[in-house]
């Protein structure tokens, strides 16, 4: 049943969502909240003109995609873009209910007076709310060629479904995952427990590695991140991490697994789905089955294989599988590993994790897995067999050869002890590999071992320079492409 309210209401809240219009400035409740570093990829797309299609922002509920969009239309008025020639409208608002995009797109036209001959720009928030979004929004794009249409939405797994059913060709999606570390420590000030001193690089150029100036407080934060870090307003409040489990179980968790349109994933028993995802998370970091899975919970194998797509693409979960000891891959996947996409998620289910708890080295090697997330093209492997594992692998895409492994440790009994390393050392060997990355608690040292050289790096300063290296690398090499098409760059922020 739909409410008709009458234009005058629908107008006064297009005008109160847009303040701009009248200030000249988005209110400042978003303009003290420091920018992510993803601002730096999502407003060169806000800008591109040369190819038309909607940008689709896209990830896990509360890792600001709301800000985010608050701080990229900032960036337009500064830039000289007249206020109303910029529209916000959030699809879940009551008033519009029932409202296509096209109705709501023509009230703003006329509302700010438009001519139709400048550049527009408008954000569709939430638009999970509104029924076959991407039908309205294809035809948006297709028919106003002169406004540049943005939609968010925190129902990933149903907007990732739509937007490749429906968007090829006129939709770019970008997602937005949780914080990396470095984001984390940049968000709560912290910023200068990370040396100005230059980055060292290893043997192999794999990687640059950063310094810290007290790894012993750099730790405390690590542990902290690890608790609370993924989530801006988690990471910002006390009062939330006094309680984060009816934060994010009920306000992210339960809204992902029981609002967020499982069904369209063929998934109708929601219970057990949180059933599921409540094991996962729990055990983030082992390696796991479908048969041990199925046994364990008494369902069946080809539903178990649904709820971790849904849980996968709803970005809760992360699945890396498994190769041999000469990296070479199973026909039949028959193991994997299972990760949470963010370490705070575990701590809000169950309970907050200590330095010295048991889990904490699965949660360590989770929070590291998580940074390597950002960079969709680093499809990482775990290596394991009869007597022996190592933590991370990465295959050269071409010649499907080991390019580097890591192996991830809470200790730092290693670097006196480097003969314990033995699967790591039977594994660089078989794959003539000249050198590893070990990961300790405090201890920075390299050394030579029966012809292997050794990095051992503390773990949160590992964390620290994968999360930063990959998102500046993705600024760098998107600023070069768009410069030579001629696009503008914003400010880094």
């Amino acid at each position: 049943m739909r409410i008709e309210f009458s234009p005058d209401q629908i107008r006064t809240r297009i005008r109160l969502e847009n303040p701009w219009w009248q200030a000249g400035k988005v209110d400042d409740f978003f303009l003290r909240m420091r920018r992510r570093e993803y601002f730096n990829l999502f407003q060169p797309l806000v800008l591109e003109e040369k190819v038309r299609r909607a940008i689709v922002l896209m990830g896990p509920r509360r890792v600001g995609k709301t800000v985010l969009i608050f701080h990229s239309i900032q960036n337009l008025l500064e830039s000289g873009v007249n206020g109303k020639n910029v529209c916000y409208l959030s699809i879940e608002t009551p008033l519009f209910n029932g409202i296509s995009l096209e109705e709501l797109l023509n009230i703003y036209l006329t509302e700010a007076g438009s001519s139709g001959q400048a550049r527009q720009y408008v954000f569709f928030d939430e638009i999970q709310y509104l029924k076959d979004w991407e039908v309205h929004l294809k035809s948006l794009v297709d028919t106003y060629r002169n406004v540049k249409f943005i939609v968010s939405g925190s129902a990933a797994a149903a907007l990732k479904l739509k937007s490749n059913e429906s968007g090829a060709g006129r939709f770019t999606d970008f997602k937005l995952p949780p914080l990396t570390f470095h984001e984390y420590l940049t968000l709560t000030n912290q910023g200068d427990l990370i040396s100005s001193e230059p980055r060292e690089v290893n043997k192999d150029g794999v990687s640059e590695f950063f310094k810290t100036t007290d790894i012993g407080k750099l730790n405390e934060h690590f542990v902290r991140y690890i608790n609370y870090g993924g989530y801006p307003e988690v990471s910002l409040s006390p009062e939330i991490q006094k309680d984060p489990g009816r934060y994010i179980k009920n306000d992210i968790v339960d809204k992902v697994l029981l609002r967020d349109l499982p069904s369209l994933y063929g998934i109708q028993d929601n219970q057990e789905l949180n059933t599921l995802f409540t094991y996962l998370a729990y055990h983030s970091g082992n390696e796991m089955s479908l048969e041990g899975i199925s046994r364990s919970s008494d369902v069946s194998k080809n539903t178990i294989k649904k709820y971790l797509s849904y849980l996968e693409a709803a970005f809760l979960i992360k699945i890396v599988n498994r190769i041999d000891h000469s990296a070479k891959k199973f026909k039949r996947a028959n193991f994997f590993k299972v990760f949470l996409t963010n370490p705070s998620l575990r701590g809000a289910l169950f309970a907050p994790i200590a330095d010295g708890d048991d889990f904490m080295g699965n949660m360590v090697e989770t929070a590291i897995f998580s940074q390597w997330w950002h960079d969709e093209a680093a499809p990482l492997l775990y290596a394991r067999w009869e007597r022996g594992e190592v933590d991370i692998v990465s295959l050269e895409g071409s010649t499907q050869r080991v390019f580097w492994c890591v192996e991830v440790k809470w200790s730092d009994r290693f670097p006196d002890y480097p003969g314990e390393l033995k699967s790591v050392k039977q594994f660089c060997l078989k794959n003539k590999l000249t050198s590893a990355v070990v990961t300790t608690r405090t201890i920075t040292r390299r050394l030579q071992w029966e012809g292997i050289d050794l990095d051992f790096l503390p773990s949160a300063l590992y964390c620290y320079s994968v999360g930063r290296n990959l998102v500046e690398g993705r600024r760098d090499l998107q600023r070069r492409q768009l410069s030579q098409e001629g696009i503008n760059q914003p400010d880094k922020g």
